[in-house]
């Protein structure tokens, strides 16, 4: 399969662990330049080294960044901007979920930060990756949501209320950017991250039982989603969603 993505530039927010820089690592295996976002420098320093290591031919750029504050945000897109002349992807992995609990309980505090961090941060990036460079020279934005935004769960339901609207942000940014840049989402099931560590670190025997394919998902199981978003193979798909869940919403079906 030809991505298209050698010398291209992508920019990964939360690409410090888990499925952020899985899609780094494997973007830059395709040839893609990196630019790292997270809120911590050392960390994005350690995942640049490994890249580096990895793929000596790519461009890397760890530039800490939190994805509610705009400044930084700003800063992070005029840094890749600057180091290679623009950005060709965009990929909004970001996410946090301060609050276990029903709806009915939730503190205004969390419920703000988990919008600005999980749903209006995608809109900030993309505006910012849009001026800087995407209205001229086009791209892909990728939006990590999840399988949560497609239906109800217990005790992470405003987590997955912010996922759902990541879905529907996906739809209306693929109408408003084309034909300039296509806009597609990946929703992810129980994957093992540290985000979802309270979702599987004491059950994984019991959902991967679960699972129709019999586990569950590994950050690269994401980064090879991502990939094909961002590559020329998706070239006639915007305003998707792509779940990637290992079966688990046919479970049902199953006998």
């Amino acid at each position: 399969m030809r991505t298209g993505l050698e010398g291209k530039t992508a920019l990964v927010t939360g690409a410090s662990r888990g499925i952020g820089k899985a899609i780094a690592q494997e973007l830059a295996a395709e040839g893609a330049n990196v630019v790292l976002a997270s809120r911590k420098q050392e960390a994005l320093d350690e995942v640049a080294a490994e890249i580096r290591a990895a793929c000596p031919e790519v461009g890397v750029l760890a530039k800490a960044a939190h994805v509610a504050r705009e400044e930084q945000a700003q800063a992070c897109v005029e840094a890749a901007v600057a180091e290679f002349g623009g950005i060709d992807v965009l990929v909004n992995n970001a996410g946090t979920n301060p609050y276990f609990g029903p709806l009915v309980d939730i503190d205004e505090a969390r419920a703000t930060k988990i919008v600005e961090i999980n749903q209006f941060s995608i809109v900030r990036w993309t505006q910012l990756a849009w001026k800087a460079s995407m209205a001229e020279r086009g791209g892909s934005v990728i939006n990590i949501a999840s399988v949560g935004g497609l239906s109800t769960e217990i005790g992470i339901g405003y987590y997955n209320v912010t996922k759902a609207a990541v879905i529907h942000l996906t739809r209306q940014f693929a109408m408003e950017l084309a034909p300039q840049v296509r806009v597609n989402a990946i929703a992810p099931g129980v994957v093992r991250t540290h985000l979802a560590r309270a979702l599987w670190e004491n059950n994984e025997e019991a959902i991967s039982k679960y699972m129709p394919l019999g586990r569950i998902g590994e950050p690269a199981d994401i980064a090879h989603a991502a990939v094909f978003l961002a590559g020329d193979t998706a070239a006639w798909m915007t305003g998707e969603t792509l779940v990637i869940d290992g079966g688990s919403r046919v479970r049902a079906s199953i006998s």
